[in-house]
């Protein structure tokens, strides 16, 4: 009885021992700020809001008969819902797209449930829907996920031309 208490205390110290949690080294605390500062970089679309549309992209109030686009750059706004599986697919290579044409193309998403006017005023109904918008000339629809040659190639003709 003695042997078997023993050995159960002898287990369990060495179980517990295991599961402790240990001091970060500094190899861990290393790799730990650098994906920290990698999720930051990658961090590129930029979540858009009404007030924001009308400062960075058009203000449709001001001159809502023609399209005057106010960017410094080419622009694709997302329009998606956080309840939509096709915009959570999507989602990641937007953060891609937006990486690789970093300085070159802006994109921003727009939440079509916490922005009803925007949505309305693009005749947004179904999500996805993707709008290029090049520096000069009317911006390009486009609804449904699309994968990211699909969007490269949108990015190339339409916004990069």
């Amino acid at each position: 009885m003695k042997k078997i208490a023993l050995f159960a205390l002898a287990f369990f110290s060495l179980v517990m021992g295991g599961c402790a949690k240990s001091k970060p080294t500094q190899v861990n605390k290393q790799n730990t700020e650098t994906n920290q500062k990698k999720e930051t970089k990658e961090m590129k679309v930029t979540e858009m809001n009404t007030a924001m549309f009308k400062n960075k992209v058009m203000d449709y109030e001001a001159n809502p008969q023609k399209w005057d686009f106010k960017g410094e750059r080419p622009a694709i706004i997302d329009f998606y819902a956080t309840w939509c599986g096709p915009c959570k697919a999507i989602a990641p290579i937007m953060e891609e797209l937006a990486n690789e044409y970093d300085g070159k193309v802006d994109i921003y998403k727009v939440d079509v449930d916490k922005n009803e006017e925007l949505a309305a005023l693009f005749g947004i109904r179904s999500i996805p829907t993707l709008l290029f918008i090049p520096k000069t000339g009317d911006p390009t629809i486009s609804v449904g996920g699309k994968g990211k040659a699909d969007l490269e190639k949108i990015i190339k003709d339409v916004l990069l031309k």
